[in-house]
């Protein structure tokens, strides 16, 4: 709190004081690099003016090799400039009422690393600056995945949030509490302790749980009205509400949600999450980073490739939504319900292979797919999940203009020579420019030239058109 009043103090003064309009204060706080609370998606490295403060360069750092600097921060104005890895962004920025204006005139701002970027870019044009206030006090920290999940409810069972702690229960509506004794144990009402159970450090317990016998718990937080059976190990695991465990099963540094349930002969290696409702065993275990749920992965792929198709496009097109998928007990155990999120991964042997056959690959996903009848919502549903997945290969060969005219050329070809995908082709170009493999500046350029091809029938031609105005109404409103 007092981080944030020093950081408005400072730009109330700012823009006081100053002809050039200052924007945004970022909050960040020392932390030396490899600290337990820094995330690497997070880790950046700014240059800042020693004097005023204002941010001349901010750049993330995940997977760099090298950092890269404009040479207009070294002939600027600034008698002495700094250049820090040794912040923590706290994600907490002090806005001015400018902010919320410039978002709405930038479409392309998504995000505020968008914003960030886009302002330093134009700073010189536009004369709006950011700022930065890093404080030595006070906890400030993003959780954006499991581990820095773990390591922020960590930190909140050891007490550095004081005087915010688990007995203030200040989240608690109904008032009930918890006792706290020496290395940082917390039970709560109505908790049920079997013979033989040993809490043996940072272990948070909800109300109305009831724990069997000869357990061994650490690290872990348990909520409130869960069941857990005899022999059962808990590390770094985190347990939501309503949740029943049975007996002989071990969790170490994963999250279960609300009203799951977790079959006798279980083991959660590191990293997994079993979402709402879901059941798994008896007798599985699960490899590290597995994500179970109620939800099919290929649900949201579905329902996300129709909602850009329009309803021509759909004439004559009967989506078997009868279809029931039904749960893998290979996977899930023979009682078990939910699905498996397999996270997808590139590996170098995929890199090369991919390299020498790009465009083929990306275009024709499915060998069955090259019939010009071919129905176009499950063309865009195969066709989307491969352009996630190689965003990170198509970034490296599409850099030049060049590139990414050859890239649309290839795009338009295939549509052309395949009219019964040409409704899948606004999605694409879309799906490609949210990637950010294809710039907003070459897509219009694009757009303008015309066809890229002399074989371009009559009909062609006009589906050609259709549907890129229809891309252009599309890209223009979003």
């Amino acid at each position: 709190v007092y981080a944030l009043k020093l950081g408005f103090a400072h730009l109330r003064h700012r823009r006081k004081m100053e002809k050039i309009i200052s924007v945004m204060t970022m909050i960040f706080k020392d932390s030396s690099p490899g600290h337990r609370s820094r995330c690497e998606e997070d880790d950046v490295v700014v240059a800042v003016d020693s004097k005023s403060q204002q941010i001349l360069h901010y750049q993330k750092t995940q997977g760099l090799k090298k950092l890269q600097f404009p040479m207009n921060i070294f002939h600027s104005s600034s008698d002495e400039f700094e250049i820090r890895h040794d912040l923590l962004d706290c994600h907490i920025s002090i806005c001015s009422p400018q902010v919320a204006e410039l978002f709405t005139d930038n479409f392309d701002y998504q995000t505020r690393d968008d914003f960030v970027r886009g302002l330093l870019v134009n700073e010189e044009i536009l004369g709006n600056q950011i700022h930065i206030h890093a404080t030595h006090d006070g906890y400030g920290v993003r959780v954006s995945n499991l581990l820095m999940y773990d390591s922020v409810s960590s930190d909140f069972v050891r007490r550095w949030f004081y005087p915010i702690t688990p007995e203030s229960n200040f989240t608690d509506q109904e008032g009930r509490s918890c006792t706290y004794s020496r290395h940082n144990v917390y039970r709560g009402s109505g908790v049920s302790l079997g013979h033989g159970s040993q809490m043996k450090e940072n272990v948070l317990i909800g109300c109305d749980t009831s724990i069997g016998a000869n357990c061994c718990l650490s690290n872990s937080v348990i909520g409130d009205n869960c069941t857990i059976g005899d022999n059962v190990v808990l590390d770094h695991a985190y347990i939501w509400n309503n949740v029943h465990i049975a007996s002989n099963v071990e969790i170490r540094q994963s999250v279960v949600c609300d009203k799951a349930e977790v079959k006798e002969g279980v083991t959660l290696n590191k990293q997994c999450v079993l979402a709402y409702n879901v059941v798994i065993g008896p007798n599985v275990c699960l490899s590290e980073g597995t994500v179970v749920s109620m939800h099919h992965p290929e649900e949201e792929q579905e329902e996300d490739a129709d909602e850009f198709l329009s309803d021509d496009a759909e004439v004559g097109h009967s989506k078997d939504k009868s279809k029931q998928k039904v749960f893998n007990p290979a996977e899930v155990g023979a009682e078990g319900r939910g699905y498996i999120w397999k996270a997808s991964s590139l590996d170098d042997t995929e890199d090369e292979e991919l390299s020498q056959c790009l465009w083929g690959l990306v275009l024709n996903p499915d060998p069955e797919s090259d019939s010009e009848d071919g129905d176009a919502s499950q063309y865009v549903s195969l066709l989307l999940p491969l352009l996630k997945k190689w965003a990170p290969v198509f970034k490296n060969y599409v850099k030049r203009a060049q590139d990414h005219l050859d890239c649309l050329g290839a795009f338009e070809e295939h549509f052309l020579e395949q009219e019964g995908h040409w409704a899948a082709m606004v999605k694409v170009l879309m799906n490609m420019y949210q990637l950010e493999i294809l710039e907003e500046e070459m897509i219009l350029r694009w757009f303008s030239q015309g066809a890229t091809t002399d074989q371009t029938s009559i009909g062609a031609g006009t589906n050609r058109q259709f549907s890129l105005e229809s891309f252009r109404v599309f890209y223009f409103n979003s």
